[in-house]
């Protein structure tokens, strides 16, 4: 076994990133009909996208459910980054969950989250780290973020159990790299020869090369965190996210994907309604702004990201909204290719495999 694995045959329900919102979970799997240990009347199988935690309210209840599911063989799923950050001690922005350091930074934000009992951390961590990160058989594949084939092939050469100490074996040679090219060196000399803060968002800088060789050798080098996070290539006009300047973009990779056996992917926050404001991430526009809600996308329109957005709810709570009302938590039915959201409502997928009548490459 390798860190790609096979998806069980027949029937299959997807899920989106989950987020820690184990409420809406719990309903999503009552609505598609599914007991408390996997079960299916129909002898369907779940299938998990990652991005289990981090943000809501009980990303323990979360991993201890589905960490059930998975050791038992009930469910399968693949690695997201989240989990990946957790396997790697990587304290993030929401996972104060789990991270004492994040604790106080997380309160004002995410509070009231449940946090994990140590007893609970060496099993949860053991589990996740057996998880791939994709699945796949002859009509279909699963993947976290994006399905490209090199990286793939790379990552059918690792052996299950090895996602932590591959990850960080791949971070060292991207390092290493950087060295080799003195990409730190350069940045200092650009940032001698800009003036401003690239944390200054009234000052746009010109396009700084060295800059964008260090962000895209730290999400490029690595195959298992393109795998996990997205493909990013350089952006010679600069734009302000995430507090500061940015000189690398995130591309739709799926309108390269020329392959036939369908993807379906969560990680990029998609939007239910089309009139809604992008839940997370400034380049939005860029991925999805040409798709409508329920649309497949992609060169040949058989990719799929159902990722719609529940891990905002966070937000529309500290905003005094309806947290179920724009953020969902999604399943697909395959092969129905039907929508089915935490609420119960239920949704047909369009256009799949569909000629595009006009595409360009990102």
């Amino acid at each position: 076994m390798s860190l790609v694995q096979p998806l069980p045959p027949g029937a299959l329900d997807i899920v989106g990133d989950i987020h820690g919102e184990y409420a809406a979970l719990a309903q999503l799997l009552s609505h598609l009909g599914y007991d408390h240990e996997g079960n299916h009347p129909e002898g369907r199988r779940l299938i998990f996208v990652g991005d289990f935690c981090d943000r809501g309210p009980d990303s323990p209840s979360v991993l201890g459910l589905v960490g059930s599911m998975l050791v038992s063989g009930k469910a399968h799923g693949v690695l997201g980054n989240h989990e990946i950050n957790l396997l790697r001690e990587d304290a993030k922005d929401g996972s104060g969950w789990f991270f004492d350091s994040r604790v106080e930074a997380d309160q004002p934000k995410y509070a009231p989250f449940a946090r994990m009992p140590e007893a609970q951390i060496p099993g949860m961590l053991e589990t996740l780290n057996q998880l791939p990160v994709a699945l796949e058989r002859e009509d279909l594949r699963v993947v976290h973020a994006a399905w490209l084939p090199s990286q793939i092939a790379m990552a059918r050469e690792l052996p299950a159990g090895s996602a932590r100490d591959s990850y960080d074996r791949f971070e060292g040679i991207a390092a290493e790299q950087s060295v080799i090219k003195r990409i730190a060196q350069r940045m200092r000399e650009e940032d001698r020869s800009w003036p401003y803060s690239l944390e200054d968002y009234r000052y746009e800088p010109p396009f700084l090369p060295a800059h964008s060789e260090s962000e895209l050798n730290k999400a490029m080098v690595n195959p298992l965190k393109v795998l996990t996070t997205g493909v990013e290539r350089e952006c010679r006009n600069p734009f302000y996210a995430g507090g500061k300047w940015r000189f690398v973009e995130r591309v739709a990779w799926w309108n390269e994907y020329a392959e036939e056996p369908a993807v379906i992917v969560g990680h990029y926050w998609r939007r239910l309604r089309a009139s809604d404001a992008p839940a997370h991430g400034s380049q939005f526009e860029n991925l999805f702004g040409g798709t409508a809600p329920l649309s497949w996308h992609g060169q040949r329109n058989n990719v799929f990201c159902v990722d719609y957005s529940v891990g905002a709810r966070w937000l529309n709570r500290l905003r005094g909204e309806d947290p179920s009302e724009r953020s969902k938590l999604a399943a697909m039915r395959w092969p129905e290719r039907v929508l089915v959201f935490d609420d119960g409502t239920q949704a047909a997928t369009d256009n799949f495999e569909e000629p595009a009548v006009s595409k360009h490459l990102s």
